[in-house]
């Protein structure tokens, strides 16, 4: 069984908005040190920042007005936008000035993907592509629920007043092997932010899948092991065929790695930024990592 959001869910449209601030923290920094998080709904954003470059945002008008246009592309215009600025703790700053240590405690979990994980991410991609609104799909089994807005989805039980948009799903869920489908259970609905709040990282499962950890992936730069040893141990899964654990502690050099039965390794720390630092250039940048997840 697995969920899967789509971007324009209100708890993705809050990680996307941290995603797209550690993106504009990178363009100030090389190796910047940034925390956000973001809770949005009815009419309201709050936006709290830890960060080394960003801890003078609310007297630098610049890089707040990109802030204010971040909200604006990801959420829509005419939120109020309140947002908090505070430096880094000085004992992490300290601890990690000279040389890439753990910005984390933490312990992190790969998996394989199942096929059902892959089946459920290509079929709601393929729902949003056509109906980008705030939508959320269930696999169970052979099941698939469906609870998608603003689409007209008409009784399922006749032909006759069926709904083009169930007609298109039909196809879909039978492209990828699903013979039963239940939508909007519910009936019709509006979603987004006016009937729901988003907050950051509350929808790990969808983005990681049978790997969701303690830790959040999304607002966060990569000296954060939450991020970096995350990305790591995931794309280890899925190249390996077997779970891969892993375990550090804030201020650690390396990241103790568990492969099955084998012995723990250790991994600089440093590598593993350095990996998660490739990925995330590959796939465009943090906010595209928040629009999907890992998957």
């Amino acid at each position: 069984m697995i969920e899967k959001v789509n971007p324009s869910h209100p708890d993705k449209i809050a990680d996307r908005i941290a995603g797209a601030i550690v993106d504009l923290a990178y363009t100030m920094d090389k190796r910047p040190k940034v925390a956000v998080e973001v809770l949005i709904g009815h009419g309201l954003c709050t936006i709290i920042i830890e960060s080394d470059v960003l801890a003078e945002l609310e007297t630098a008008d610049q890089v707040a007005g990109e802030i204010y246009a971040i909200v604006d592309r990801i959420a829509g215009e005419g939120f109020e936008i309140d947002i908090r600025t505070r430096p880094q703790d000085s004992h992490l700053s300290d601890n990690q000035r000279k040389e890439i240590r753990c910005g984390d405690n933490g312990i992190f979990l790969g998996m394989p993907l199942t096929p059902e994980e892959e089946k459920l991410s290509a079929i709601v991609r393929d729902i949003y592509q056509d109906h980008p609104h705030d939508g959320k799909c269930i696999l169970s089994d052979d099941e698939l629920i469906v609870c998608q807005s603003n689409v007209d989805s008409r009784d399922t039980g006749c032909d006759f007043g069926r709904s083009a948009f169930l007609d298109e799903l039909t196809v879909t869920a039978e492209v990828r092997g699903i013979r039963e489908i239940r939508c909007n259970p519910l009936g019709d609905w509006t979603g987004g932010t006016d009937v729901d709040t988003g907050a950051t990282n509350r929808k790990l499962g969808s983005d990681m899948g049978h790997s969701v950890t303690g830790g959040g992936l999304h607002g966060k730069d990569l000296s954060k092991a939450d991020v970096s040893a995350n990305i790591f141990v995931f794309e280890m899964a899925q190249t390996s065929g077997r779970p891969v654990s892993a375990y550090c502690a804030i201020g650690d050099k390396d990241i103790t790695l568990l492969l099955g039965d084998e012995e723990p390794q250790k991994v600089p720390f440093a590598g593993v930024v350095r990996f998660a630092e490739l990925y995330i250039e590959r796939i465009g940048g943090f906010e595209k990592l928040a629009e999907w997840g890992l998957f």
